[in-house]
Order: C-alpha cells, then sequence, then structure tokens
C-alpha cells in the first residue's frame, strides 16, 4: 500500500469508527473536504476519496447544499443473552464421553497430512463427493472389515462430520418414528426428535436393548449400540441381536448401529459388527472420536443400498461435503497402519486407567455393570445410600465433575448410578481426579 492509499484507509477508519461509536452522532456535519485536508494535512483528493467510500458504505450522505453528514444512528451495544455464560471447566474431570485429547498423535498426523497435501490432486482443494473422498471410504473398507467384520465396499459408505451428522441424515431421510435406547444419549435423541421423526424410549436391561418391545412400538427405525451399550456397558444378547435383525426384515424397518467405541475392548476380541449378519437392513455408524478426538469431525456409514442415493443428495444440500483435507490424511494414516497403532496403544493406557478406577473404587457398596471395555463405568448406587443429587453436591465441593444416570433417561427408574468416564484427563492429571473420587466416595458413604 503506498502512503497515499495508507493515509486514506487511516481517515476512513478513523470517521467509521467515531460513526459506530457515536462520537459522530446521526446528522452531524462534516467539515469540507477542502478544510479537513488542510487541517490534518492531507490532499483534498484524499479525504473527498475517504469521505465518498463511507457514502458508498453507508455511513455518511451527501446533501445539496447541505455538505456531508452523518447518515446511520451508533448502534447500541450488543448484549449478551442470559444463560449463555461460557461453562467453567472443573479441575478434576471424570465425565464420560471423550477420549484424552493429549493423547492425540501429532506426529503421525502430521506426517499423513504432509504427504496427504503433497500427493493430493488438484481438485481435492475443490468441492467434494457428498460421499466422502474415495481414498478414506477405499482405507476404511479393508479397516472396517479387518477390525469389526463389516460388509463394506468403497461405494456403500458415506462421510460425515462425525456421528450426530450421520444420524440426523438418517432421521432427515427416513422420518416417521425412532426408537432409541433408554438409558442412552440425550443429545441423540433431541437431534433426531429437532429433524422431525418421534422418538420412542427403548429400555435397556440386563441384556441390553428390549428388542423384543419393537414389534408394538411401530417404529420405522431403531438406534442401538451392540457391542457396549451407553451407558450401561452390556453387550447386546445374541438372542436379542436376532430379533433385532428379524424385526428388520419383516418390517422393512433400519436398525442404526452406533458402534462408538468398539475398538476398545480389554478382556478379549469385540464383538463383531451387527451389520455383518444383516447388510441390507442395518446402517453402520462409526466415527473418530473416541479413538482419535472431537475435534476431527470425521464419521462414516456403511449403508443398504437403498439408502445410499437419498442420505448422499440430504449431505449434498445440508453441508456440501466433508472437508477434504482431513479424510485424505486420515486415509494415510489407515493405509500405513499409524491408526491401529495409535489404537493399540490407546487400548493399553485406557485398560490401565480402567485398572486403577475399579481399585479405588473397591470397598464401597456400589455396583459396576458391564463389561471391560470403553472409557467409562456405571456404578449403581445402593437404593438406601446417597442419591445422585447428594452425590453431585458433594462432588462439586471437590471440585469433581462426574456423569449421572438419571440425566441419560426418558424413562422413570427407581435406578441411580454415576457415570465414570476415565478417557477423558490427561495423563499427568489422572492420579488426582482418582484421589478427588475417592475423596467424595468416602463422605459420600
Amino acid at each position: 500500500m503506498n502512503p497515499v492509499d495508507g493515509r486514506r484507509v487511516g481517515l476512513e477508519r478513523a470517521l467509521r469508527d467515531a460513526v459506530r461509536s457515536g462520537r459522530l452522532a446521526t446528522g452531524t456535519r462534516l467539515p469540507p473536504t477542502r478544510r479537513l485536508a488542510a487541517d490534518l494535512g492531507l490532499a483534498r483528493g484524499t479525504v473527498r476519496a475517504a469521505y465518498d467510500q463511507l457514502i458508498a458504505e453507508g455511513y455518511l450522505t451527501a446533501r445539496q447544499g447541505s455538505g456531508t453528514v452523518v447518515a446511520l444512528p451508533s448502534p447500541a451495544a450488543p448484549v449478551p443473552a442470559a444463560g449463555h455464560a461460557p461453562m467453567e471447566r472443573p479441575r478434576h474431570d471424570l465425565r464420560p464421553g471423550s477420549p484424552d485429547a493429549s493423547a492425540f498423535p501429532l506426529a503421525a498426523w502430521q506426517e499423513s497430512s504432509r504427504r496427504a497435501l503433497t500427493s493430493a490432486p488438484a481438485e481435492a482443494f475443490g468441492y467434494g463427493d457428498p460421499r466422502g473422498r474415495l481414498e478414506l471410504r477405499a482405507a476404511l473398507t479393508g479397516y472396517l472389515r479387518r477390525a469389526r467384520g463389516v460388509a463394506a465396499h468403497p461405494d456403500s459408505i458415506v462421510i460425515t462430520n462425525g456421528y450426530l451428522q450421520g444420524l440426523t441424515l438418517l432421521a432427515t431421510v427416513i422420518g416417521g418414528t425412532f426408537a432409541m435406547e433408554d438409558p442412552g444419549v440425550p443429545m441423540h435423541r433431541e437431534a433426531v426428535r429437532r429433524i422431525g421423526p418421534q422418538v420412542m424410549p427403548l429400555p435397556v436391561d440386563e441384556l441390553g436393548a428390549r428388542a423384543d418391545l419393537l414389534g408394538t412400538l411401530a417404529v420405522d427405525a431403531v438406534e442401538v449400540t451392540p457391542a457396549h451399550q451407553y451407558p450401561t456397558g452390556r453387550t447386546l444378547d445374541p438372542a436379542r441381536r436376532r430379533t433385532l435383525l428379524d424385526w428388520a426384515r419383516s418390517s422393512g424397518g433400519l436398525v442404526i448401529e452406533n458402534d462408538y467405541d468398539a475398538e476398545f475392548r480389554y478382556d478379549r476380541k469385540p464383538v463383531g459388527a451387527l451389520q455383518a449378519a444383516g447388510p441390507d437392513n442395518v446402517a453402520y455408524l462409526g466415527t473418530t472420536s473416541k479413538t482419535l478426538g472431537p475435534a476431527l469431525r470425521i464419521g462414516w456409514m456403511v449403508l443398504p443400498p437403498r439408502l445410499l442415493d437419498p442420505v448422499a443428495d440430504t449431505k449434498l444440500h445440508t453441508d456440501h461435503h466433508t472437508e477434504n483435507l482431513g479424510q485424505l490424511a486420515l486415509a494415510d494414516l489407515i493405509t500405513r497402519h499409524g491408526y491401529d497403532r495409535h489404537i493399540r496403544a490407546s487400548r493399553q493406557r485406557y485398560r490401565r486407567r480402567r485398572d486403577q478406577l475399579r481399585h479405588r473404587l473397591a470397598g464401597f457398596p456400589i455396583t459396576l455393570t458391564g463389561i471391560a471395555a470403553g472409557q467409562h463405568l456405571l456404578a449403581v448406587l445402593p437404593p438406601d445410600g446417597p442419591t445422585e443429587a447428594e452425590v453431585r453436591d458433594i462432588a462439586e465441593t471437590h471440585d469433581l465433575a462426574l456423569g449421572y444416570l438419571s440425566d441419560r433417561r426418558d424413562l422413570p427408574s427407581p435406578d441411580q448410578g454415576l457415570i465414570i468416564g476415565y478417557g477423558r484427563p490427561p495423563e499427568h492429571a489422572y492420579t488426582a481426579a482418582l484421589d478427588a473420587l475417592t475423596a467424595a466416595f468416602t463422605t459420600c458413604f
């Protein structure tokens, strides 16, 4: 920018700010260009150009015989809406739902990103296929077959901005009525409701989701977490799995399989994906949110053929496509087995944390439910012990955040429990978080 342009831009900015702040009120007459130029030591053409620009933007107006005057009223300062203050971060965060963000494989991701950028074709920097990059869909095909037994093909996969987008795309396409596990994830229920479908709670017991009730609910789709029910931690009973698939085949309904953390099983090989037994009736949804981190916003759907075109079209008209460069980096990470290496290391870390947590909880009168898997435990409170509300109050005095079972329910239940996450704290903070939990429990019990 040459000096003349710099002086003009500076004058424009000063006048603009004066109007916005109210120092120059509506109707205020500005000095003639000749006088202001002399006062400021500027060329008259510079002042005239600044006036013309602000007239074009609507800040000023030129009236015949009245000179140049301020046209806009000064806006009132925006007032923050009540109830939107940023949430304070607890010192000890044992809430479920997030992995250890500090364990993100930064070096491996940087290397994959570098390779992806270097080798990316020019068209990767333009608008993309709503189904996602073929490189990632091909990489996922092999990975999902090997790790989860999913019957996948690159053409049956749609890449999404995380699990929630996949769920809402299906809700948009299917409509009707959804059955969703209870207890489950409140945000998922609310997201489906906002799209339009009615949501019916599907009770969960010690055998998992009550698939035997679907015939009486008259629903079009059901969302389940068969490998590791959230938040009870149970695996869907084999007979219930068969009932679920029988319902889908006979009714034409869709099973939505949320395979959110199946990579993390600590006592045996994970139960295979339900989708493998019914690829024409099951939409399989996965994500990197629990393996790498929610910040990536990369998820995937393996869809029955009848849903591929409607879902891709809906995604096209929702956000066009998931960003390309992250997809290419993830494809590289998977094909070079960096993703597998990270999951193996994470599995060891979370297993160790789970063992530490269970050791700390030993001796307290609570009941732990579920299999050795995932990144959380459900501790059911005894009927004659403290309530969730009492535990919450005591936990807050220790600056400790936990999850609570009643917050995950639509249906009334006498059961009360704590959902204790062991994925979220960074390694250096985990022992202190367990100390706070132990101190709170000692007070409660």
